[in-house]
């Protein structure tokens, strides 16, 4: 086999290698992915290149307060970026005064940017199956989230990943405080 072979046959199975492993990871380990909009402020902005962990969730159960990223139902290659609030088998419920109750109990977190305004479908209680997951975005008078029908409660299955580093812009580069 000539020289020019040889050296053609090596580099293509050095690409063919490196394109495969690229697949592997950004299949079943990582993907990049840009926040569009402004429901996850303050924690995420408009703009942040996010890296998003596809592995976790395979050893361990998803818990309140991650931020998951997952398809939009009604848009291809549409993907949101939520918070957990309400797990599987809990009634989230959401009063006038935009208090969240999950199983009756007022839910103690920080997250939220301000008040609800509008509890959406939350406004009557709703009961999680074993497997729905109820998300709200921080900025919580700017998100579609669970509270909007369109949206609802979402699957475990439906999961792309969680939340794991921000890598731009490089001033708030850093793994994601989720608890």
């Amino acid at each position: 086999m000539n020289k020019t072979l040889k050296e053609v046959l090596n580099t293509s199975l050095y690409l063919l290698i490196v394109l495969v492993m690229t697949f592997l990871v950004v299949t079943y380990v990582g993907q990049r992915t840009k926040v569009s909009g402004s429901s996850m402020e303050p924690t995420l902005s408009d703009g942040d290149n996010l890296i998003v962990d596809k592995i976790s969730y395979r050893f361990s159960d998803p818990e309140r307060f991650d931020i998951i990223v997952f398809p939009f139902r009604y848009a291809e290659k549409t993907f949101y970026i939520k918070r957990i609030i309400g797990l599987p088998g809990e009634t989230v419920y959401i009063d006038e005064e935009g208090t969240i109750y999950i199983d009756g109990e007022i839910l103690e977190e920080d997250y939220g940017k301000e008040v609800i305004t509008d509890p959406g479908r939350a406004y009557e209680p709703i009961t999680l199956g074993e497997d729905e997951y109820f998300v709200m975005g921080d900025n919580r008078n700017n998100s579609s989230d669970s509270r909007d029908p369109v949206v609802g409660n979402i699957h475990r299955d439906e999961f792309v990943g969680k939340a794991w580093v921000r890598i731009w812009p490089l001033a708030r580069m850093g793994v994601i405080k989720h608890q």
